[in-house]
């Protein structure tokens, strides 16, 4: 007799990568619930996968349980243990590819997936650059399980699963009939952080006649959405209020989310609402743009007075002369496209 399948998904970093693997996992966990899935990743990533019954988490705390080489030896004895099937690696990092080595030689069936590491670095070279649009990282995940023997349709874009408001906030989320917009205003990088002083300005305007639901993370942003607090009346800080958990099982019930190129934007388009990205160093076209949203809500900084653009696909690098690029964003333009999405809601 068969003995059943399951599929060990490596991906230990970073946040927002981690996330774009939900509508994958959607697809999968439908397609084949017969099959078994288990995601081994880092300890703060398992709220990720809470709206999962059919998923197993296998915490894996690389910094200190499994750091260095000995470290992997001891991780690969860990997940041989749990007696996969298959091994989908969506990471491709030395880590992964030594523990995908090791695997390989004991019979196992293991894929990893292509980043196109070369296509990227032609997107974001200076001279010679070639400025088209890469395969979405989404994509990238499912061809790994294509390879393994489970296609997946993605485009078929499965809903969020548990979608309930928690008991604690309803009250305190219908109290009027202010729309909630999602603001998140930082990333990893400077080159992927909006200027923090033409948010302001944003977020003056839309608390007007709108309730903001500020989030961040770390004491030294979650004390600056702490001044915005208390300065604007319609501002509330969900950093600080309220767990990554709690947030996430918030976030379906938000109108519009205004995130980076970062963690926020992902998670607001698994939630199923509407996503505008601000991009300045980096742009959609590396394949990060939150999935099953618009193009045009993209917000990107002016390639005719940066024609560098992108310059990084993290957000890492800005060259000289290119300091000011994500200030061709003006808050009137994000301002805009907010009210204009909200508005095409009500139709």
């Amino acid at each position: 007799m068969q003995r059943a399948q399951k599929v060990l998904i490596l991906r230990f970093s970073s946040f927002g990568d981690v996330a774009i693997m939900i509508p994958v996992l959607r697809a999968l966990t439908k397609s084949y619930p017969e099959v078994e899935f288990v995601v081994a990743s880092r300890p703060k990533m398992s709220p990720i996968f809470d709206e999962f019954e059919n998923i197993n988490f296998l915490s894996i705390d690389i910094e200190n349980e499994y750091a260095g080489f000995t470290g992997i030896l001891k991780l690969f004895k860990k997940l041989k243990k749990i007696r996969p099937t298959h091994i989908a690696d969506l990471h491709f990092v030395i880590r992964t590819r030594f523990i995908n080595l090791c695997f390989k030689l004991t019979g196992y069936k293991v894929k990893s997936i292509d980043k196109g590491r070369r296509q990227k670095n032609a997107l974001i070279r200076i001279k010679n650059k070639h400025f088209e649009p890469l395969t979405p990282t989404v994509f990238r995940y499912s061809k790994v399980f294509s390879n393994l023997g489970f296609p997946i349709d993605i485009t078929k874009n499965e809903k969020l699963y548990n979608n309930s408001i928690p008991k604690n906030l309803k009250d305190f989320f219908y109290a009027d009939k202010k729309k909630w917009i999602g603001i998140a205003p930082f990333a990893s990088y400077e080159g992927k952080t909006y200027p923090l002083d033409l948010m302001q300005q944003v977020i003056v305007f839309l608390q007007r006649d709108h309730k903001i639901f500020l989030l961040g993370a770390g004491k030294k942003e979650i004390d600056l959405l702490e001044i915005w607090t208390n300065a604007y009346s319609n501002c509330w800080n969900a950093a600080k209020e309220l767990s990554f958990k709690e947030q996430l099982k918030t976030l379906p019930f938000l109108d519009l989310m205004i995130s980076m190129d970062s963690l926020n934007g992902h998670l607001a388009a698994n939630a199923g609402i509407p996503v505008i990205t601000l991009w300045g160093q980096t742009h959609p076209y590396s394949g990060f743009a939150p999935f099953d949203q618009p193009e045009e809500y993209s917000i990107c900084a002016d390639r005719n007075k940066y024609p560098g653009i992108p310059t990084s696909i993290y957000g890492k690098h800005i060259p000289r002369g290119y300091e000011d690029a994500f200030r061709t964003i003006s808050p009137k333009d994000i301002i805009e496209k907010v009210l204009e999405v909200l508005e095409n809601k009500k139709i």
